[in-house]
C-alpha cells in the first residue's frame, strides 16, 4: 500500500526564509523546513509533497490538485492569509471535499501588526498552528494523523 501524500504548500516570500527578518521568522531556510517535514512525514507514514510559490494562481492550482489527488494539505499562505478570498475559496474546496487543511504560520500573527490579526483562511481550515517556527509545520503533520 502506498503512503498517503500530504501537500505542504508555502506562499509568497517564504523562499526568503533564513534571511528575511530572522528575528520574526527564525534562521531556518525553506529547504530546512522541507527536509524536516519530509523526515517527519516519513516517520508518520506519509509522503510530503513540498512546494512554494510567490504566485496566487499557482497556489490555487495546487490546492485544486490536492483535491483531485485526495490529499490533505498543510498550508502556510503567507500574506495571502489576510486578504486573498481566492485562496480562501480554494481552501474551502479542499475541506468541503472531505480532506483536511491545516493553516500554519512560523510566527504568531495575533501577536504582530493589526492587519495580520485576520485570516480569511482560518474559517475554512480544519485547524491552525502558529507561532512555533519550523515546528508549526511538524505539528500540523501530526494533527493530520
Amino acid at each position: 500500500m502506498t503512503a498517503p501524500t500530504v501537500f505542504v504548500l508555502s506562499g509568497p516570500n517564504l523562499n526568503r526564509l533564513g534571511t528575511r527578518e530572522p528575528e520574526v521568522y527564525g534562521s531556518d531556510t525553506l529547504e530546512d523546513i522541507h527536509e524536516a517535514v519530509e523526515r517527519e512525514a516519513n516517520d508518520l507514514g506519509l509522503v510530503a509533497d513540498c512546494r512554494q510559490t510567490n504566485h496566487e494562481g499557482e497556489l490555487i492550482d495546487w490546492l485544486h490538485e490536492a483535491v483531485d489527488a485526495g490529499a490533505d494539505v498543510v498550508l502556510n499562505p503567507g500574506a495571502f492569509t489576510h486578504y486573498s478570498y481566492a485562496v480562501r475559496d480554494a481552501c474551502a474546496i479542499v475541506t468541503t471535499s472531505g480532506r483536511s487543511l491545516v493553516e500554519v504560520h512560523l510566527s504568531n500573527p495575533a501577536a504582530r501588526e493589526e492587519f495580520r490579526h485576520t485570516s480569511v483562511v482560518a474559517g475554512v481550515a480544519t485547524g491552525t498552528v502558529a507561532g512555533f517556527g519550523l515546528q508549526s509545520y511538524l505539528l500540523a503533520l501530526r494533527a493530520l494523523v
